[in-house]
């Protein structure tokens, strides 16, 4: 094994605070969607559903989407039939493929939540930016989230 690359002092600070916003940003965006019943990664599913066609995605699909694996999705999405979110369909062109589909209930859901936590990641993260460090981020995260999508 070679000799470690360490962080220098400029690499360590920017991976510490990486860690820590995406932590306490995640911990409270999801504690704030508490109030409604859902989890952040209930929202990210039901955001998934209503901006696709027919408000539903292949399970394979939305497990890629989401980026989970598709046991998680499907422990996930049975919660969320439970609870009137989502339904799942049989594929017509595909036996072995299910359907995740977006309830009335669950489109309702997101129109009732959508404003607060839009609301939520202005004041936790959008309005706490330039949009010259909104553009910054972005282009710096574009190659490392390429990069983490091309060795999945």
């Amino acid at each position: 094994m070679s000799t470690p690359r360490w962080l220098t002092t400029t690499e360590q600070r920017a991976w510490r605070a990486h860690l820590a916003v995406h932590k306490l940003l995640s911990h409270r965006l999801d504690r704030e969607l508490h109030e409604f019943g859902l989890s952040l990664n209930d929202y990210e599913i039901l955001v998934n559903l209503s901006e696709s066609p027919g408000k539903r995605m292949r399970m394979s699909d939305l497990a890629d989407a989401t980026i989970q694996s598709r046991s998680r999705l499907s422990h996930q999405i049975s919660r969320m039939e439970a609870a009137g979110l989502v339904s799942r369909e049989d594929c017509a062109d595909d036996r072995r493929g299910t359907f995740a589909v977006l309830t009335d209930e669950g489109w309702a859901t997101m129109q009732r939540v959508a404003p607060h936590h839009v609301a939520s990641v202005r004041d936790h993260f959008v309005d706490l930016l330039t949009d010259d460090q909104l553009e910054a981020l972005e282009r710096a995260y574009t190659p490392i989230l390429e990069h983490l999508k091309s060795v999945r």
